[in-house]
């Protein structure tokens, strides 16, 4: 019996490791060259944990050291990488890739001639059911006919194909008869290799056949010859492109683009490099700040492709000088600060006073009060920050503006357009979502305090407000100090309820970035990241992260020694 546990674990082993390196070895051939690494590190040390003696103990901390590596370690790594980088719209691969596409890529051609070549496609069928992946393709050039297979992938990028290519090939050098023969394209029918047979599925210039033109369009020409060449014996190739009548046609065409080594000076030493060379004019690309340009016959630059490129200091840079950036960033911050500091102090002035109050042994049905007051911090965030919104803070039909602000006899409130409302209102949702976590901690914090210190108060003649303030508060303060500094980081990156109730608005007047009011700077560098209307910035995003936790950090650090933590942690 123990023999057949030690085999079924070995076997549970060997095929756990054998998924995870086959998930290392994925990622290294996609180019995910740090994260493979760091997969295949683990699925090492791992092993060494298990099969080693020594390393015995530490086997039982390894679903959490994998965890950390995928969820902490690559992510904190991948956002310094990106925040040094350009990665953004326009900047999503590679140089080596942005170079294979414009090499390879059917935009990056030009044609040689405008006449198109005369083509037919025959499917095999199952029955009468078309096998749209099985087909041949007949060409008429030159007065000869030739036969083309299905395409098949030479260049890809992951299951990206960059480029498909086909060989023509006479008929009678091939096994195929064509079914009649004939010279003529139109006349012929079917095509039959042993005891197989394709049948005539699409001609241009056949009525009949042109019936099937939508099917042909979406079914093989959209999957199959969008990214195809077709070699000539000759050398020549051609590929299906829309000509200046609309039709899909197949032209002779040449890669507009081609690698080359030039003669280049650096240091007054010559030196050669590798470039990109259009065929055409025969001069090299333009490459600057991570972006291939070619210049036209006016001698303007047109941009063709970016590729993620190294940029040093420049994001952060462009976080402290550029005025479209820096001066947002700095109102920003200053209400993220402001933000942070209220929730956490208002959320404490509500919240301790009902745990005063609940701390009271003389209260009758404590539990009942306790398991209504923590209903708010029970139901999901999303569910109570939506209910705020649609519910109460709607400024044409929320309870708010509609029932109670006209009871009282107020104007309604514009909880979403003006600043200083939409503010009022995101603090109100976030004290109303921790105001049970204050009162909890606090709870706990005031039952842990003596009764005989407040014994011996009464007995020296102080009242309730000096035994809060000199015995209640201070002791209280030592035990949640660390909790509010850790509330108030929490607060700083809270995401969540600026994006559910207003969106980081109403917006600022005059901002060439997306923000707003109340965005912190989390939810800024979201929509740096995601919504900006000029493209997506992840590099910059990345630096604005970075600068956020060296903020967080700095901050929770400062309130840490002023609260002494360190200092009673220390003794």
């Amino acid at each position: 019996m123990i023999g057949l546990k030690r085999f079924l674990s070995l076997c549970f082993i060997g095929l756990l490791n054998v998924f995870f390196f086959w998930i290392a070895f994925f990622l290294l051939s996609n180019a995910y060259y740090v994260l493979g690494a760091f997969f295949l590190g683990l699925v090492l040390l791992i092993d060494f944990f298990i099969f080693n003696p020594k390393g015995y103990p530490y086997r039982y901390v390894a679903p959490a050291l994998v965890l950390l590596t995928i969820l902490v370690i690559y992510p904190i790594y991948f956002t310094v990488k990106t925040a040094f980088t350009n990665y953004g719209t326009g900047h999503y691969m590679s140089k080596e890739e942005a170079i294979e596409r414009l090499l390879y890529d059917p935009v990056y051609t030009y044609q040689i001639e405008d006449e198109a070549v005369e083509y037919k496609v025959f499917l095999a069928y199952d029955g009468l059911t078309p096998i749209y992946d099985d087909f041949l393709l007949l060409f008429k050039i030159n007065g000869e006919i030739f036969i083309a297979e299905k395409p098949v992938p030479v260049k890809k990028k992951g299951r990206e194909v960059l480029l498909s290519e086909a060989q023509l090939s006479a008929v009678e050098s091939t096994d195929y008869q064509l079914v009649p023969r004939s010279e003529e394209l139109s006349e012929i029918r079917m095509i039959t290799s042993g005891e197989k047979t394709y049948r005539a599925f699409y001609s241009p210039r056949e009525e009949f056949l042109r019936l099937n033109a939508p099917v042909f369009k979406s079914r093989i020409a959209q999957f199959y010859l969008q990214k195809a060449d077709f070699v000539h014996p000759s050398g020549n190739k051609y590929a299906l492109r829309i000509d200046r009548t609309g039709e899909w046609s197949f032209l002779r065409i040449e890669r507009l683009y081609r690698l080359d080594l030039i003669q280049i000076m650096e240091n007054d030493r010559p030196k050669t490099k590798l470039v990109v060379v259009n065929n055409r004019t025969n001069r090299p690309l333009i490459e600057r700040e991570g972006s291939f340009y070619d210049v036209n016959e006016k001698g303007e630059e047109i941009y063709l492709i970016g590729y993620i490129d190294f940029v040093g200091w420049k994001n952060f840079v462009r976080v402290l000088r550029d005025p479209r950036i820096a001066g947002p960033f700095l109102k920003i911050f200053a209400w993220t600060f402001l933000w942070a500091l209220l929730s956490v102090v208002l959320s404490l002035a509500v919240g301790l006073p009902f745990a005063l109050v609940l701390n009271d042994p003389k209260l009758k049905g404590r539990n009942i009060y306790r398991t209504l007051l923590i209903v708010p911090w029970a139901i999901p965030v999303f569910i109570s920050a939506l209910v705020w919104r649609n519910g109460l803070l709607n400024e044409s039909y929320g309870v708010i503006n509609k029932f109670l602000l006209p009871a009282l006899g107020l104007p309604a409130i514009k909880w979403m357009n003006d600043p200083f409302w939409a503010r009022v209102g995101v603090l109100l949702v976030n004290i109303w979502l921790t105001y049970p976590y204050m009162m909890t901690i606090s709870l706990g914090a005031l039952q842990g305090i003596p009764y005989e210190l407040y014994e011996a108060a009464m007995i020296d003649g102080a009242g309730k407000i000096k035994r809060f303030w000199n015995i209640t508060f201070p002791l209280l303060m030592t035990v949640i100090a660390p909790l509010l500094v850790s509330s108030f980081a929490f607060s700083f990156n809270n995401f969540t309820i600026i994006y559910l109730i207003t969106g980081g608005g109403p917006p600022i007047p005059g901002s060439t970035t997306p923000t707003g009011y109340t965005d912190i700077l989390i939810s800024y560098v979201y929509k740096l990241a995601f919504q900006a209307g000029t493209g997506q910035d992840f590099g910059l995003a990345a630096a604005i992260s970075i600068l956020i936790f060296f903020l967080v950090g700095g901050i929770s650090y400062v309130n840490f020694r002023f609260s002494g933590v360190f200092e009673e942690v220390g003794r």
